[in-house]
């Protein structure tokens, strides 16, 4: 969901597993016009959204299983007042799209388990990078990192859910199969022909004082290491949509994604496809931008796996929905959390380029993190 948006799915009433490799995003694709074409639709609403929607969640590391491609059995959609059902098969709501799900217990807070490898590990992961970089072998890369955290109580789903929205109306709160957040990264949004997408990179802390919050905002803007970094994610973009796009635009200068505690240096994409394609294969083009992976793609990808030495899981992968002509919105899995039970394993991550310092970089996903951790703080 985003804004006055929404698509909540119950049930489950059909679930694909596109594999491994480079090809998932097709057979995706593939297995979706396969699926439609055994239903009867009947749209009476003609709304963004309605009619048969999948939705899905990709890893990041195309190599990785785990991703889900799934159609609710009931999608309740809502958009600018309006709000519609749609039913797939049997026409009784589920059970618990009725209200009925089990509560979460007793309020209570995540409680710090750790992460799969000490802070210090990490910075020297991020100096690590760095040689790479000053040898010529990088431009960019990120690095992510996780923390685990745990609760005497389920995670209340629903109220997860509304809270980071409540927080977060600008993101894109989404929830998939356990992997639950608020991205402030459009990867991919498709109506017909017509493409958008914004590239994120450079970040910078959020200040109370409005004095001190307008200087971080002009020291981002003017900030070379943190400008270089951004156009870096903007070429990556520009190449991958450039790619399928009969006309391409973008803005001239980064402009700034303000959010309630970071901004980052933003450039919005817009065009024209050059043929119809699905949303699946615009995305395939994209992932992994470098917002996520780093520049050059596949070096930046071998120096992840050499460096980071965690599984991302579906962090950092695309997430989203897509409907039957192939249409749908896009995010990068940013700011989440993977959730089981009574725990969560919560990532961030930080772009590494030269001029960077391991001591900011760590303090950076440190803040990143506090997303959800604060929202997974049921007293709240």
């Amino acid at each position: 969901m985003i804004g006055d948006f929404s698509l909540e799915g119950y049930g489950e009433a059909w679930r694909f597993d596109p594999g491994v490799g480079e090809g998932r995003f097709l057979k995706a694709r593939n297995a979706w016009r396969d699926w439609l074409a055994g239903t009867e639709v009947d749209d009476r609403v003609s709304e963004l959204g309605s009619g048969p929607v999948g939705f899905a969640s990709f890893t990041f590391d195309p190599e990785a299983s785990g991703s889900v491609v799934a159609v609710p059995a009931v999608v309740v959609g809502r958009s600018a007042g309006r709000s519609w059902v749609t039913t797939v098969g049997d026409t009784r709501f589920p059970r618990y799209a009725t209200g009925s799900a089990p509560r979460a217990g007793t309020p209570d807070r995540p409680r710090y388990v750790g992460a799969s490898h000490p802070d210090w590990e990490w910075m020297e992961s991020v100096a690590g990078a760095l040689r790479l970089i000053e040898a010529g072998r990088l431009q960019k890369v990120v690095l992510a990192r996780d923390v685990e955290v745990w609760s005497k109580s389920p995670f209340g789903v629903r109220r997860l859910l509304r809270r980071l929205h409540r927080s977060f109306p600008e993101c894109f709160t989404f929830l998939v199969d356990g992997l639950v957040g608020a991205s402030p990264e459009l990867l991919l949004r498709q109506s017909g022909r017509e493409v958008e997408s914004v590239a994120l990179a450079g970040t910078a802390p959020r200040h109370p004082d409005p004095a001190r919050d307008e200087q971080l905002a002009l020291r981002l803007l003017e900030s070379e290491k943190d400008l270089r970094e951004h156009e870096l994610t903007a070429r990556s973009v520009e190449g991958s949509l450039g790619e399928v796009c009969a006309r391409l635009d973008r803005n001239t200068e980064p402009t700034l994604r303000e959010l309630v505690n970071l901004r980052h240096l933003s450039t919005r994409f817009t065009g024209l496809l050059a043929e119809g394609l699905s949303s699946l294969e615009v995305v395939h083009r994209l992932h992994p931008t470098a917002a996520v992976g780093g520049a050059p793609r596949r070096d930046a990808m071998e120096a992840i796996a050499g460096l980071e030495r965690i599984d991302r899981g579906r962090y950092a992968g695309p997430v989203g929905w897509f409907d039957a002509a192939g249409d749908g919105e896009w995010a990068i899995a940013l700011r989440c959390a993977q959730l089981n039970e009574t725990g969560a394993r919560l990532y961030a991550g930080a772009g590494i380029v030269a001029g960077s310092l391991p001591e900011e970089e760590l303090a950076e996903t440190r803040l990143k993190l506090r997303t959800m951790t604060n929202a997974l703080d049921l007293r709240a």
